[in-house]
């Protein structure tokens, strides 16, 4: 393990979140929003309104991307998280323009995309979007993932920085009536950017409605070392390293 990476895994098992400043340079920074900036915005990946821009796949969409992040500190800091290997399992692209106002409230992350339903013991519930299907996994595979958000832009309280519980990936899957006990405890996660947020899946997370004129794009990236059982495979699975 790299020990530049010690601490911030360390932090990530404990706090159930790490804050690294400065892992993308500032061209990377600049080549990743002129990859997005130049794609078509149009498709069934892509969603646009007046108060939000996002891309599903965005990795798979651009591929600009992957080239950017094959070259950047980003495989490295993985090598430390999963020293067996990885692959990107998911990956959105943000963007809260500075006039929009919306919020989301506290939850975890508790669904995994994925290719087709199986029965398969321990998963569930299912769904069904036009997107894909998606399913609550067993434990095992939540706690494996690691999410990764590289922010595009400085992001703060005033515009929209998540609101993060230390801690409370370890309570497990935890009922909405349990929240409150919770989120008392909350802390504001400010990142410049070019700097990553790394969190698991099962810490409650928020974020409060923008009161800047400054956006808020990020790119977020989920990562796991698990194969899914019974022939089932993420739906959007991609080697980055």
């Amino acid at each position: 393990m790299p020990t530049t990476y010690s601490n911030t895994i360390e932090a990530l098992q404990t706090e159930g979140f790490a804050l690294l400043p400065d892992l993308l340079r500032p061209e990377e920074t600049a080549a990743l929003l002129d990859g997005i900036e130049a794609a078509p915005a149009t498709g069934p990946s892509f969603r646009r309104s007046q108060d939000l821009f996002a891309i599903r796949q965005v990795v798979s969409e651009i591929p600009a991307l992957g080239s950017v992040l094959a070259k950047s500190a980003l495989p490295r800091l993985l090598s430390a998280l999963f020293p067996a290997g990885s692959r990107l399992v998911k990956s959105i692209y943000f963007d809260k323009p500075p006039h929009s106002n919306w919020l989301v409230a506290w939850h975890q992350d508790l669904m995994i995309n994925v290719d087709r339903k199986a029965n398969l013991p321990g998963f569930g519930p299912w769904t069904s979007k036009p997107e894909g299907v998606a399913v609550l996994p067993p434990p095992a595979v939540l706690d494996d993932i690691v999410t990764i958000r590289l922010h595009l832009d400085d992001c703060d309280a005033d515009n929209g920085a998540l609101k993060v519980v230390p801690g409370s990936h370890r309570a497990g899957v935890l009922l909405a009536a349990e929240l409150p006990a919770y989120t008392k405890e909350s802390v504001t996660c400010a990142v410049p950017a070019g700097g990553a947020m790394l969190m698991k899946p099962l810490l409650l997370h928020a974020s409060s409605r923008s009161t800047s004129g400054r956006s808020r794009r990020v790119l977020h990236l989920e990562f796991s070392s698990v194969e899914l059982p019974g022939g089932v495979q993420w739906r959007e699975q991609q080697e980055l390293i």
